[in-house]
């Protein structure tokens, strides 16, 4: 049995949204739920009916009203949401024009800088009334190679207010997966600023933008915002503008949002690449406000008072979510660097300054605060605080344990999980509920989960393939250059006609919980039996000796076998008596199935640049395989270790 964290108060629970999105059905529907395992059981039953209203609870801002919420319930993909309605996603996040506080920007090196909703709307306006004079226009893609930083959410507006369609990678992208990504989708304008900071140094992009706009013929201006110098040398660009000189000069301008099907494309998010071509996955204008302001207002609870931070580049999909809190009209905060500089308290000081209320960040990072016994709740004034949220890889249960004991404990810990492919999540946060360790609080939500057993039945208490058997507004709309629809049906659909097969392995309990053991292309399979390799990652680097640890399955001898790959922490050898201690923990606290054949050491893990392992890359690596996009990696040199290992060659 899970053991029980936190239980939100009642006045805490009644003073939810998702307590007042509650008794708006109630009364719309005269029923009378009042907890949230009866709430998700109606949601999924009465899909359009949930949806609808959502809409409206949401105060979507739309020209047109919908005509019906969804065509077909039961076809997926290419059911078709909201069709009838007119709207402008830039319009629904810049519905605020008020002298509130929008964003809050932090750098390495930079004080803090705040922008209001008002000052925002006008910066905006003056980017979008250049960007139009550029020829932009709708259907055209508009791309960031950019800093998180206010500039990259005003480009997206911007272009978004146009009916463009907005793609970004982070500037740490090499070129080739800059080049994987933008010039499959051939952007028309290039912002980017002229460089970074990261662990206190500066790196310059734009020598990598000149090698860019030699292989990406369709950009026909770059946008250079200055960040690391004040006045970058530009002169050697092709097709470059300052900034500031390109955002129009006008007094007061207005932004003539283009209003648009709610099926228009809005954003073009791309697969992690690291086993191929990234896909680029094309998702709709209307299904990403709505399925975000849901997973804001109600899972994460996001008011209009709150102050969120969501640790994270513009090349990952909590950047979109993050932004999305504009429509709520709350304080954003947002961070660009390495969290661990000048020292590992570093967001937490940043959390003290800003008053945040909602902090999100990764299960790595969270790790790495153990590890190096960072004591936030003791260091920094966390009274606001209300929430954090964690996700990109499962929160291990020290991992729960060590925000309620070190943190904070009054505060809702949301471990979600989710995805790129419907930027947003499967399971989640529920502010009403009870927080157990090392589970996601519940199935959010409309968003009809199953865990899949190997006959492709629904369990409980089981694990299983997680999958999705009723679709929702921000599944991708289409895949790009996928005219017949079929990489998008490989991506998801191959496996279980009509049913989602998202590619975790997970567990839903009978209280509604969740527990995700890992990807589900990464479980292990030692003599035909499933294991989940975040069950091995919590117990390893749970020891004092181990900083990271990586785990895969070898094909070997007709089976498959178990190879424990560990990062040793500073001082720490990698003894046979730590090995044994290694074996006797996962046969003790796993089973024997998770004891590992071989424990090797390794200078360090292969993670992507959203931070997450990849056990694909390095099982390629030791079966002999081609790993394609290495540029995908945050560390791509850590793979050359793997290659031709003796000790992988004998019994």
């Amino acid at each position: 049995m899970a053991k029980l964290l936190w239980q939100p108060s009642e006045d805490r629970i009644k003073g939810t949204n998702m307590y007042r999105f509650m008794t708006f059905i109630n009364e719309k529907y005269n029923k009378d739920f009042d907890e949230y395992g009866s709430l998700y059981q109606w949601s999924i039953e009465n899909i359009s009916d949930f949806w609808g209203s959502m809409w409206k609870f949401a105060e979507i801002k739309t020209s047109k009203p919908y005509t019906q919420v969804v065509d077909d319930v039961t076809k997926m993909p290419g059911a078709k949401w909201f069709e009838g309605a007119h709207l402008n996603f830039a319009e629904n996040l810049l519905r605020y024009r008020d002298d509130q506080v929008a964003l809050i920007f932090k750098g390495e090196f930079q004080d803090s800088i705040k922008i209001t909703y008002s000052e925002l709307y006008d910066e905006v306006a003056r980017v979008a009334k250049s960007l139009k004079e550029a020829g932009v226009q709708v259907g055209d893609r508009v791309a960031g190679f950019m800093p998180n930083m206010p500039e990259t959410i005003i480009a997206m507006l911007a272009a978004t207010s146009l009916g463009a369609t907005w793609s970004s990678c982070s500037p740490d992208f090499g070129i080739k997966g800059v080049l994987d990504r933008f010039g499959q989708i051939k952007p028309k304008i290039l912002f980017t600023a002229n460089g970074y900071f990261f662990k206190g140094k500066s790196f310059d992009s734009l020598a990598r933008v000149s090698d860019i706009l030699k292989k990406i013929t369709s950009i026909e201006h770059v946008v250079v915002v200055p960040y690391t110098e004040q006045n970058p040398d530009i002169t050697q660009l092709p097709k470059a503008v300052d900034y500031r000189e390109f955002k129009s000069t006008d007094k007061s301008p207005e932004i003539e949002f283009e209003q648009l099907p709610s099926d228009h494309p809005l954003y073009i998010m791309f697969t992690s690449g690291t086993t191929g071509l990234p896909k680029c996955m094309v998702q709709s204008a209307g299904g990403i406000l709505v399925h975000h302001m849901k997973e804001l207002m109600l899972h994460a609870d996001l008011k209009r008072e709150d102050t969120i931070f969501y640790f994270t580049t513009c090349g990952w999909m909590m950047w979109n979510w993050l932004t999305s809190s504009l429509s709520v009209g709350a304080t954003l905060v947002l961070f660009d660097g390495n969290p661990f500089h000048p020292n590992p308290g570093a967001l937490w000081k940043m959390a003290q300054d800003e008053k945040i209320t909602i902090f999100g960040t990764s299960a790595g990072y969270i790790a790495a605060l153990q590890n190096a016994g960072v004591k936030p709740g003791q260091e920094y004034d966390l009274i606001p605080l209300k929430a954090v949220l964690s996700t990109g890889s499962p929160l291990s249960v020290e991992g729960f344990e060590y925000i309620y004991n070190e943190v904070k404990e009054d505060l809702q810990l949301a471990s979600i999980s989710g995805g790129s492919d419907i930027n947003g999540c499967f399971a989640g946060g529920n502010p009403m509920g009870p927080v157990y360790a090392g589970e996601l609080q519940c199935r959010q939500l409309a968003m009809k989960v199953e865990a899949f057993d190997e006959n492709g039945k629904p369990v409980i208490n089981q694990q299983g393939e997680l999958v999705c058997t009723a679709p929702s507004p921000s599944m991708p709309i289409y895949f790009w250059d996928d005219p017949e629809g079929e990489k998008y049906h490989a991506a998801y659909f191959d496996v279980y006609p009509n049913i989602w097969r998202h590619g975790d392995f997970i567990e839903v309990n009978d209280r509604g919980g969740v527990v995700i053991y890992g990807r589900s292309d990464a479980t292990l399979n030692p003599g035909g039996v499933r294991i989940g390799t975040a069950e091995i990652y919590r117990l390893v680097e749970g020891m004092d000796e181990i900083e990271d640890s990586l785990v895969v399955g070898q094909s070997w001898k007709g089976d498959v076998r178990v190879i424990l790959f560990v990062k040793m922490a500073e001082g720490c050898d990698l003894t046979d008596e730590l090995k044994g201690r290694i074996k006797g923990i996962l046969r003790k606290n796993a089973s024997p199935r998770h004891v590992p054949a071989k424990i090797i050491e390794t200078p360090d893990v292969p993670y992507t640049l959203n931070m997450k392992k990849v056990e694909l890359a390095v099982k390629k690596v030791i079966e002999g395989q081609a790993v394609l996009n290495k540029d995908a990696l945050g560390n791509p040199e850590s793979l050359d270790f793997y290659q031709n290992l003796k000790e992988l060659q004998e019994d």
